[in-house]
């Protein structure tokens, strides 16, 4: 059986943020949980269907994946990025999603002793097109929460120590009882933390991070698109209490080029001709991504006729080979004739009327219509 649409299955669009598919996924998992739904089946399937949803499109490698590629993206049977264990991810997942009431979590979640992962980043770098295609290094200047240097990151004054949380005995979750849970809950004395803070660090302010400015060199590969997402692993927020840190995501977003569509590996370019040169033919220079070219142009040439150039497209980051550039022929109608002119073209279209082999297309077009018209009268 084919497996459902992940954004469908969590009721979701596909620009959700973390924030929407979290709520969407604890919606369906309090609804669906097999504690509340025994011995039901399909309420089990339904909740390990928006379980496996859930896991994919929160792990950035792995919604891109299936963004790009759809379920064998992420099939690891066909090569895809990873899939879904739901015994063995389950843990993981719920504990993400009600880390408040039942504590653990992954991915920035506290664990013991208030130990957490730093929070991934996102920047969203705009490049031209000629530095997506050939690649490049940019330098950015990113805004992150670093470790306190004063306090090495324990939010406690220099000389001083954190104390262990009386009530939660440093595992920063109590137990408590609703109805036939037994369930754990964020230790509200120190907060989930797991310890206690007497004499706070000045520079910090007790939380053990401050704001600080970093500069990076982000190496831009080959063929990059709108779209595609640079990961700088480590370059993201600083870790609680000695939690490592989180990543760096460089969204990538290529501006529009004057000339140049992109499309995949390949580009598309009009390059408008005047209507002697589309009649009598001709060779026009035209610009490419490493410099000019020559394109010949055939005598009775049509308006929207496509030439390709191989080879002067677009390499991509994945895949192999190099694309093409497609020049559409705009057949350009001159303007502001000088009088001179105008009698020029009147002899020159008194000319072409003599013999309608001159513009055949016309022709059978008008012919069409004449035909429409008498099958309407007829």
């Amino acid at each position: 059986m084919s497996k459902r649409d992940y954004y469908e299955v969590l009721g979701v669009e596909r620009g959700a943020s973390e924030d929407d598919l979290k709520k969407a996924y604890r919606r369906l998992a309090m609804k669906y949980h097999p504690d509340r739904n025994p011995d039901d089946a399909d309420a089990e399937e339904k909740f390990k269907e928006a379980s496996e949803a859930y896991e994919i499109l929160t792990d950035p490698e792995k919604r891109q994946a299936y963004d790009q590629f759809g379920h064998a993206g992420v099939d690891p049977s066909q090569g895809g990025a990873g899939g879904f264990g739901f015994e063995g991810n389950f843990g993981d997942i719920f504990g993400d999603v009600f880390g408040d009431i039942f504590g653990g979590g992954r991915g920035g979640g506290r664990g013991a002793n208030g130990v957490s992962r730093g929070s991934d980043l996102r920047y969203n770098m705009q490049l031209d097109l000629e530095q997506a295609v050939s690649g490049d290094t940019v330098e950015v200047r990113i805004p992150v929460l670093a470790t306190c240097e004063d306090c090495d990151g324990t939010g406690a004054a220099p000389g001083t120590s954190p104390t262990t949380c009386p009530d939660c005995h440093g595992s920063g979750q109590i137990r408590v009882s609703q109805g036939f849970f037994s369930l754990q809950q964020t230790c509200p004395r120190c907060r989930g933390t797991g310890r206690i803070i007497t004499d706070p660090c000045r520079t910090c302010g007790g939380a053990g991070r401050v704001e600080r400015s970093k500069t990076l060199s982000v190496k831009i590969p080959a063929g990059v698109d709108t779209g595609d997402r640079i990961r700088l692993t480590g370059e993201g927020e600083a870790g609680m209490n000695g939690g490592p840190p989180g990543d760096l995501y460089v969204q990538i977003d290529v501006r529009e080029h004057p000339i140049f569509v992109r499309d995949g590996r390949n580009l598309y370019c009009e390059v408008p001709i005047s209507m002697v040169d589309a009649a009598l033919g001709g060779e026009l220079e035209v610009p490419t991504l490493d410099g000019r070219v020559k394109l010949k142009i055939p005598a009775e040439t049509q308006t929207g006729k496509m030439f390709r150039l191989r080879g002067k497209g677009v390499s991509q980051v994945r895949g192999s080979g190099v694309g093409d550039l497609l020049c559409k022929v705009v057949v350009e109608t001159p303007v502001k004739l000088t009088e001179r002119q105008k009698e020029l073209l009147q002899e020159l279209k008194a000319s072409l009327d003599e013999n309608a082999k001159h513009s055949p297309r016309e022709k059978s077009w008008f012919d069409g219509v004449k035909n429409f018209f008498d099958g309407l009268t007829g």
